[in-house]
């Protein structure tokens, strides 16, 4: 695995111990007003949010002379999800889409074979709908094979057959992966990565000079066509670095697929983390790497809720072993911390400066977002084709958080108090 540690295991130590005998903060020259890094004018923020992202970049960036500024030395980070929170629309289910109308998924040899969870029913249903005429490793024609698309699209999406059966079922923790999620890069095995990042490329370009708004037809369904980096993002990104940020994506996408999305907007592959395949003689696997003392698995831990902040602390700071899922201290978490959904909320939540939330009425997320416990989360509409108002409120009191077992709770916060039902207040007006 490549190394991307931001600590050296000398600066790790050194940092533990400052956390346990406090040390003088390094001296740092505040720089003149007026060159500080400054976020757009000309874009529009709902509310007070622009002002909230600007004093954490103010507090933590070049331009702060407190000890809380350079993090003891060490650059401050942020941490960004990227699907519907940089970009408008899943660049994941693109890519996908994409690979359907140009034969690109590769015939497994067996569909159950693809997912440790994937049932008998979606076995028999991709079976049917794809068939055996093809050879083990050849193409599939799902541009012209519409319920061969189907079928991969509906697993994909909904986790049920066509004809509405589970897709998947067993046991897994449902606060480090889905299998829908994880078996996105499955469907990609056989391919190199170079290829996969190619598929990404012509998706992205493909769904960048789409109108907004515009859909396609793949199979029988109807999935988005364009995709969209928001303004807002990009600028935010841009002064985040100006400021002196280190600022990384953590997707629950395929890896090469980010990366390729994320290069076009300034982040480059060491600084993308999604789910990581693991590649054997040169061939993506139905295997994905593991986290915090977790093995190679078939996606059981990819970064998902839990698995998010795994990825940041073993892959960021260099905390490994079974540490890497547990809050570290201020020192190890991020600045600023953005996302748009539930597996999304343990990072976004772990930012020491501001957790910025985009609505998109996913209820944990929204909850914590609403319930603002330490003042500071900024929650905003999505930049673009805003969701309007969620007419019931969030039920935070009852169901709102999804426990490992999958079963549903109150979501409560650090304090173990519960987080009573949350009424929207940041959405669009669009219907």
């Amino acid at each position: 695995m490549r190394s991307r540690t931001v600590l050296s295991a000398l600066t790790m130590a050194a940092a533990l111990a400052a956390t346990l005998a406090p040390a003088p903060a390094q001296a740092r020259s505040p720089q003149p007003h007026g060159t500080c890094p400054r976020l757009s004018t000309k874009l529009k923020w709902h509310g007070d949010n622009r002002a909230r992202l600007q004093r954490t970049i103010d507090a933590r960036g070049k331009c702060s002379s407190g000890r809380h500024g350079g993090n003891h030395g060490q650059r401050p980070v942020a941490a960004f999800d990227w699907d519907n929170t940089i970009v408008k629309n899943d660049s994941t289910d693109a890519t996908i889409a994409w690979a359907l109308k140009h034969d690109k998924i590769l015939r497994p040899k067996d569909w159950a074979d693809t997912s440790k969870w994937l049932t008998p029913a979606a076995d028999r249903a991709l079976t049917k709908a794809c068939g055996t005429d093809v050879p083990v490793g050849h193409p599939l024609p799902t541009s012209s094979n519409a319920a061969c698309a189907d079928e991969i699209l509906q697993v994909r999406g909904e986790a049920e057959t066509m004809s509405g059966e589970k897709a998947f079922a067993g046991d897994w923790n449902h606060r480090r992966t889905v299998p829908e999620y994880a078996w996105v890069p499955q469907l990609f095995a056989g391919h190199t990565v170079p290829e996969l990042r190619s598929y990404a490329r012509a998706a992205r370009d493909e769904a960048l000079a789409a109108p907004v708004g515009s859909e396609q037809n793949v199979g029988t369904h109807t999935v988005p066509a364009y995709s969209r980096y928001y303004e807002q993002q990009k600028d935010l990104l841009r002064t985040l670095k100006r400021a002196g940020f280190d600022v990384y994506i953590v997707s629950a996408g395929s890896e090469p697929v980010a990366e390729e999305w994320a290069s076009g907007v300034g982040i480059d592959r060491e600084h993308t983390f999604a789910i990581r395949s693991v590649v054997r003689n040169g061939r993506i696997t139905t295997f994905t790497e593991g986290c915090g003392g977790m093995p190679r698995s078939k996606g059981e831990v990819i970064p998902y809720i839990e698995g998010k902040r795994c990825v940041i602390n073993q892959e960021i700071y260099g905390i490994k072993g079974a540490r890497a899922w547990q809050r570290q201290d201020w020192r190890h978490r991020i600045a600023l911390g953005g996302g748009d959904a539930d597996t999304d909320v343990t990072f976004v939540g772990d930012a020491t400066g501001t957790h910025l939330v985009l609505n998109r009425n996913k209820p944990e997320i929204m909850c914590r977002g609403y319930d603002d416990a330490d003042g500071r989360w900024a929650v905003n509409p999505m930049f673009i084709e805003p969701l309007p108002r969620k007419q019931e409120p969030y039920p935070c009191a009852t169901e709102g958080f999804t426990n490992p077992d999958g079963s549903l709770g109150p979501v409560r916060r650090s304090d173990g108090s519960v987080i009573p039902d949350q009424e929207d207040a940041a959405y669009g007006t669009e219907a």
